[in-house]
């Protein structure tokens, strides 16, 4: 007997009787990604629905993301509604401005009048001497008799539902914010602070209506406010057909 044979038949080499091991299955490109061909109306809907630095992210998907996730409505609208802000007017110096929507991005804007001291402010508006010193680059307190105004920090997010900021650069605080007036605006009309007081009660209202009837906690009513420009009832149909929609899909 060949001895080669043997050798073969023996082990040393591959038996051929067993079957041949299937082929590697070759990758798939598209395994693990995410598919980003969305609807744009749909996509609109999702990426409006963000915080800012998530939106942010988003932009980095591919060119439709970055398209919608860099419109300046579906921006703004992000930035504005953990406040209720209804909308911001300007343009910032970069777009690592809308990226962050804690309440330091806001300020109230105090026109410095005679007889006025960092401390009478400060309890005007219920903050801290500190808080202004720093918030407005003074080394001390006299700094305030160089100053047209003082940017006052926020200390009651509420003042800002429904309210109109205006993006500016304070050179003398050296920081680029979101002000908001409260007799008025720059360069426009004064308002009365009754009309104020007026404005800010209807608008809390509004946002109490809006709650109850939706069932929603404050933080949601404010959300589909700002989404809708205040118009109550369009916001609870938007509600109304993002529920329906997050059924649909449950259901599917």
């Amino acid at each position: 007997m060949d001895s080669r044979a043997v050798g073969d038949g023996a082990g040393g080499g591959p038996d051929a009787s067993s079957p041949a091991d299937p082929p590697s299955p070759e990758p798939d490109p598209s395994a693990g990604s995410m598919d980003a061909r969305l609807p744009a109306d749909l996509l609109r809907a999702v990426l409006q629905r963000l915080p800012p630095i998530d939106l942010a992210r988003s932009a980095c998907v591919c060119r439709a993301w970055r398209a919608v996730a860099s419109d300046r409505a579906v921006v703004e609208a992000a930035f504005c509604a953990p406040w209720g802000v209804r909308r911001v007017v300007g343009e910032p110096a970069t777009g690592a401005f809308w990226r962050t929507a804690c309440l330091g991005r806001f300020a109230l804007s105090h026109a410095v009048r005679r007889g006025d001291t960092v401390p009478g402010v400060a309890l005007k508006y219920s903050v801290q001497v500190t808080d202004i010193k720093r918030f407005n680059n003074m080394m001390s307190d006299h700094g305030i008799y160089s100053r047209e105004r003082l940017l006052i920090p926020i200390s009651n997010p509420e003042i800002l539902m429904g309210s109109t900021c205006y993006i500016e650069m304070d050179h003398n605080a050296k920081r680029e914010v979101a002000i908001f007036y409260p007799e008025g605006r720059p360069g426009g009309k004064t308002e009365s602070v009754a009309s104020i007081v007026a404005a800010e009660r209807r608008s809390k209202r509004i946002l109490e209506s809006v709650r109850r009837s939706l069932h929603v906690d404050d933080g949601t009513a404010a959300y589909y406010l700002s989404v809708t420009e205040g118009d109550p009832r369009a916001a609870m149909m938007e509600y109304s057909e993002d529920l329906r929609w997050e059924q649909q899909r449950a259901g599917g």
